[in-house]
């Protein structure tokens, strides 16, 4: 086995319950929700020790793109104001936004691909992605490339 792996990409399924608890309480913490440690392990179930032993190794797989470029990809409807729509929910996530690409409309539909810095985001890919699905006119969207 290679002694240079560092990480592994695990279906949470077959983990140990711990690791999906360390991920509920950082973001019950992170909503504002709950403000203290004591109180999210609480309502979890486990311990301040299991948290505190864990919590700078177990992320959530959007979350490993956090600081970095994330380029997105839409397929949309071709109507007026939806890359605006998709442009504001990226706005109000906190992303900055580097390039943004719409091809011509065929059949309809438009591809989009919009680059992000992800510093500063408020919310994870993941919830954004759901943010943006809820978009009259988006058909299909997802991650490109992570840089």
């Amino acid at each position: 086995m290679d002694e240079d792996l560092k990480y592994l990409l695990v279906e949470a399924k077959i983990l140990p319950d711990i690791f999906p608890k360390i991920i509920e309480v950082k973001r019950l913490l992170s909503k504002g929700s709950i403000k203290s440690v004591n109180e999210a392990v609480n309502k979890v179930g486990i311990s301040r020790s299991a948290y505190y032993k864990y919590k700078d190794h177990v992320f959530p797989f959007y979350e490993t793109s956090v600081g970095r470029v994330v380029t997105l990809y839409f397929m949309v409807e071709d109507f007026s104001g939806i890359l605006s729509n998709i442009i504001g929910a990226i706005a109000r996530a906190k992303a900055n936004i580097l390039t943004i690409n719409q091809n011509i409309p065929i059949n309809g539909l438009a591809d989009i691909t919009i680059s992000i810095e992800t510093h500063g985001m408020g919310k994870s890919i993941e919830e954004l992605l759901s943010d943006i699905d809820l978009i009259e006119g988006v058909r299909k969207h997802g991650i490109l490339s992570r840089e």
